[in-house]
């Protein structure tokens, strides 16, 4: 005859080992986790910072002025019972920057995600570029990514710790007619990138890039449907992509499950660029 177990005490060891592991089991990949998104109150960058706090990172986002949208994104990211704050800043400006880390840094205690997402366009023709749409974004888009990584790396030395995701494009890797200034400025954060893996990587600090392809977001909606037919031509797997899914590329380079991923330029764009 088999013993009956049904009467037998539980030793409490069984039920706290249990207890530790259904809690494991419910936390999100970003757990206690700090991560500073720039430009994240619309398009892509919402979409990380939603995507990390419901993995339960504390999400500080910075934006050039915190409107009723970036309110809206912060009520939306609140929902998933995280602390969340919005800072207007301009992330083009050095001083700037290092002052709104250093507010971050008061206010959350650690910084462990820098995702450098702020991003402008201003297309042309090199013939008909002017210096001023060539240094606009060149400012917005790789020297506010200059600017907080030299204000971030510092704290994540400290730490031994840190990941620093720059959203590059798949036309800083092939270059685009009509597109000089903003190809250059995403080539620029790939090298960027690339140098502060070296650099850093010592003190446990990675640095990658995202190249994002065809993406939907409020910008290419305001394209022409025929436009936006061409590029869909262009792409294999047949559709544009959405910001969730660069979203959840950048989960995974936030998160431990890239913890030995560091220097690369990961694709997301459907094939369209391989």
């Amino acid at each position: 005859m088999s013993p009956d177990f049904r009467h037998t005490p539980v030793i409490p060891g069984i039920i706290y080992l249990t207890i530790n592991l259904l809690n494991s089991e419910n936390m999100g990949l970003l757990e206690g986790k700090v991560a500073v998104i720039t430009g994240a109150a619309r398009g892509i960058g919402k979409a990380i910072a939603l995507k990390y706090a419901s993995e339960g990172a504390d999400i500080a986002f910075t934006d050039l002025v915190i409107n009723e949208a970036a309110e809206a994104t912060v009520k939306e990211l609140e929902a998933y019972g995280v602390k969340v704050k919005g800072y207007a800043s301009n992330a083009a400006d050095f001083e700037e920057t290092h002052k709104v880390v250093s507010e971050i840094l008061a206010e959350f205690g650690h910084i462990d995600i820098l995702v450098n997402n702020a991003g402008i366009t201003k297309d042309g023709l090199m013939m008909r570029m002017t210096e001023q749409q060539w240094d606009a974004v060149i400012a917005v888009n790789l020297k506010s990514a200059f600017n907080f990584i030299h204000a971030c790396t510092p704290i994540m030395a400290k730490q031994r710790s840190g990941s620093i995701i720059n959203m590059s494009s798949v036309v800083g890797v092939s270059g685009n007619a009509g597109q000089c200034n903003y190809s250059a400025s995403k080539a620029g954060l790939i090298g960027l990138a690339k140098s502060i893996a070296k650099e850093m990587g010592p003190r446990g600090i990675r640095a990658n890039c995202i190249a994002p392809g065809f993406i939907i977001t409020d910008m290419t909606a305001a394209l022409p449907e025929k436009v936006r037919e061409e590029w869909e031509k262009q792409i294999p797997l047949r559709r544009g992509g959405t910001p969730e899914d660069v979203a959840n590329v950048a989960l995974f380079l936030a998160s431990d499950l890239s913890s030995y991923v560091s220097g690369q330029v990961i694709h997301c764009c459907g094939a369209m660029n391989c």
